[in-house]
C-alpha cells in the first residue's frame, strides 16, 4: 500500500533545515504544476558554498542567484543547450543549498505528461520513464526559465510540494550523484544521491565525464 499523503502545502521550516534532512524527506513527497503530479523517489543534495559538486560552489552570480533567496524557492536551470532541471532551495537563507529532483512517478496527470513527452511518430514513452531523470521530470511536470525563483511556500504559488508520511518498510539507499565530475562526484566523501529502494523510476547511474573544451582558430 501507499503511503497516504498529506495534502499540506510544505512549509518553509520543512525547507529551512539540513540539506540532507531535506533531501531525504523529500522522498515520496508530491510535487503539482500544470496538471501533472509527480511523487519524488530520487533527489540529490547539493550543499551550496564549498561543494564542489554545487553551482553555488564559488558563491553567488547572476546565473545561480536562486539558490541564496528564502528555503522553499525553486530554482530552475538550463544544461547542456537543452534540458532545463528543477531544484528546491535548503538549508539556512544565503547558503546556496538545494535539492535536485531527479527522478518521480507521475501519479496524476498521465496523459498531459505524455503530451509532453512523447514524440511524434515514435513509440509512446513507457511510464516509468515519464520523469525518470531530471530533465524528463521537469518536462513532464511543465517547468522551465519562467518558474525559476517561484516561492513554493506561497499559497498562490503554480508550483504545490506537498508532504506525505514515509513508509518505513522501504528503505532509502544513498551513493554518489549523477553526471558529477572531480571531486564532488567521488561517492566516498560525497555519497550525496538518495533514492527509495525498489522505485522503477529512479534513474540509472552515470559518473561524470570532464568535457573537452573547444580551442579557437
Amino acid at each position: 500500500m501507499r503511503p497516504r499523503t498529506d495534502a499540506s502545502r510544505l512549509p518553509r521550516d520543512f525547507f529551512d533545515r539540513d540539506v540532507h534532512a531535506v533531501a531525504r524527506d523529500l522522498l515520496g513527497a508530491h510535487v503539482s504544476h500544470a496538471g501533472v503530479t509527480v511523487r519524488i523517489t530520487e533527489v540529490e543534495a547539493y550543499g551550496g558554498v564549498g561543494d564542489p559538486g554545487a553551482h553555488a560552489f564559488r558563491g553567488r552570480t547572476p546565473r545561480n542567484a536562486v539558490l541564496f533567496e528564502r528555503p522553499g524557492s525553486l530554482y530552475v536551470y538550463f544544461t547542456y543547450g537543452m534540458h532545463f532541471c528543477s531544484n528546491l532551495v535548503a538549508g539556512p537563507h544565503g547558503q546556496g543549498a538545494a535539492v535536485l529532483l531527479r527522478g518521480a512517478e507521475v501519479v496524476d496527470g498521465e496523459d498531459l505528461a505524455r503530451v509532453r513527452r512523447d514524440v511524434p511518430g515514435k513509440p509512446p514513452v513507457p511510464a516509468r520513464d515519464l520523469a525518470r531523470g531530471p530533465a524528463r521530470l521537469a518536462v513532464s511536470l511543465g517547468l522551465s526559465r519562467p518558474h525559476n525563483g517561484l516561492d513554493t511556500v506561497a499559497p498562490d504559488c503554480p508550483v504545490r510540494v506537498t508532504g506525505r508520511h514515509a513508509d518505513p518498510d522501504v528503505p532509502v539507499r544513498t551513493g554518489p550523484r549523477v553526471g558529477v565530475t572531480g571531486p564532488g562526484g567521488d561517492g566516498d566523501s560525497y555519497p550525496w544521491r538518495y533514492w527509495l529502494e525498489g522505485e522503477p523510476t529512479v534513474s540509472a547511474y552515470r559518473p561524470g565525464v570532464l568535457r573537452a573544451r573547444r580551442t579557437q582558430p
